[in-house]
């Protein structure tokens, strides 16, 4: 696949075809500049990889974000989303609620709703992280007209670990809607990994590395470099063929019943 052919959105009106594993788009290149974000002074590099329309699961969007030394992303409270933040490059500091916590390449900082969140750049590089937006049952129900939840969401924590040290996040007490683990997936140099799953897509984030996915159903080979975000539909499968050493992150979003029935 070009990449060209990889940066382009998914055919038709809707989701990508079911079982078709999606190039998204890259990190690197051209970017949206935002200023004043969550009402911050200063610039922000930003990238949408996916959004509603692309996405099975109750996902409102994959993204990345970008911002230079002694930048801030504005702090802000999370009312209707649970969002993930997974720091890809540089160093800075979460703020949870008030609370400066150290990050890296590899720091997953998770929000729930009701939580205030922001971040800085405290290194002397661009800080680059990918973003996760998802609806918890609350905000499904009202968003599709339907009864909440007796009690509304619940105010839930906030938690930053160290995927690259654990290798797996469960989400599970931080989270309620799909978004329920990462997985660390690491593929030496001539190898093999398989991945997909029956009750979610996933979405992949590859920090470094060269090689070629594989997919379970027909299509072209997708070309496998760093900072590019992929989609696997719930019920496909993704082969990872490295040519170089490759790590990537690896999200599960559970979708509905019916739909991974599909």
């Amino acid at each position: 696949m070009t990449a060209a052919a990889a940066a382009r959105r998914p055919p038709g009106p809707g989701r990508a075809t079911a079982g078709a594993i999606t190039a998204v788009a890259t990190a690197t290149g051209p970017s949206a500049t935002v200023y004043g974000v969550h009402g911050a002074a200063g610039r922000t590099h930003w990238k949408a990889f996916a959004g509603r329309r692309q996405l099975g699961s109750a996902t409102e969007a994959v993204e990345w974000a970008s911002i230079p030394p002694g930048g801030i992303s504005g702090e802000h409270r999370h009312t209707r989303t649970e969002e993930l933040y997974l720091i890809v490059a540089g160093r800075g500091e979460v703020l949870l609620n008030g609370v400066p916590h150290p990050v890296a390449a590899g720091s997953v900082a998770l929000t729930g709703v009701g939580n205030v969140h922001g971040l800085r750049n405290t290194g002397s590089d661009e800080l680059n992280w990918w973003v996760i937006e998802t609806l918890p049952p609350t905000t499904t129900a009202l968003l599709s007209g339907a009864r909440p939840p007796h009690g509304g969401a619940p105010l839930s924590n906030v938690v930053v670990t160290d995927l690259f040290a654990q290798g797996a996040v469960d989400t599970t007490g931080i989270f309620s809607g799909p978004l329920h683990r990462i997985d660390l997936v690491d593929v030496a140099a001539g190898c093999e990994q398989v991945i997909g799953r029956a009750d979610a897509e996933l979405a992949v984030y590859l920090h470094h590395g060269r090689g070629t996915g594989h997919s379970s159903v027909a299509g072209e080979p997708v070309r496998l470099a760093a900072d590019t975000c992929l989609l696997i539909p719930a019920g496909a499968q993704l082969t990872l063929a490295a040519e170089t050493d490759l790590r990537a992150s690896v999200v599960s979003l559970r979708v509905p019943p019916a739909e991974a029935a599909r």
